[in-house]
């Protein structure tokens, strides 16, 4: 099977052929993002770093989303919300909530979390669980909060 990085360069030659300039722009911006998080970590290109690099640049998209709101460009909004489909086809699917909410209960108790000064221990526990790479922190961190007197 090939990884998520292989994938990502065989649709931009794809998307180059069928002439579609949204793809190809979006994808060829994605690999030049991933070429260089590689090189400023002087690190190999994973499927880890891919996935951390895409889900960056996909909250950077729906950020400038917001901002473009507020301005009244709806053309911008809409050249990256397109963008951000395209994007968001080599991200795994997240968790659903019970299990989420399962995995926050387990960190909860592993760590013996009594208040949200016990936070970071949580986060901690959940980045190194194997299911990491699904979870979306910003979520997590609100519903450790709402979970932690």
């Amino acid at each position: 099977m090939a990884t998520i990085y292989e994938q990502l360069r065989a649709d931009i030659i794809t998307s180059m052929k069928a002439r579609d300039q949204v793809t190809t722009t979006a994808l060829r911006t994605a690999d030049a993002a991933i070429k260089r998080a590689a090189m400023d970590a002087n690190v190999e290109i994973t499927d880890a770093l891919v996935i951390a690099t895409l889900r960056k640049a996909v909250k950077n998209l729906a950020d400038a989303n917001v901002e473009f709101e507020k301005g009244g460009r709806s053309d911008l909004i809409a050249a990256n919300t397109a963008e951000i489909k395209v994007l968001e086809k080599y991200l795994p699917q997240g968790l659903p909530p019970e299990q989420v909410d399962a995995l926050i209960a387990a960190a909860i108790q592993e760590t013996g979390a009594q208040s949200k000064k016990d936070m970071g221990k949580v986060i901690g526990v959940l980045k190194k669980s194997p299911q990491a790479a699904l979870l979306d922190f910003a979520a997590v961190s609100k519903a450790v909060q709402a979970k932690l007197p």
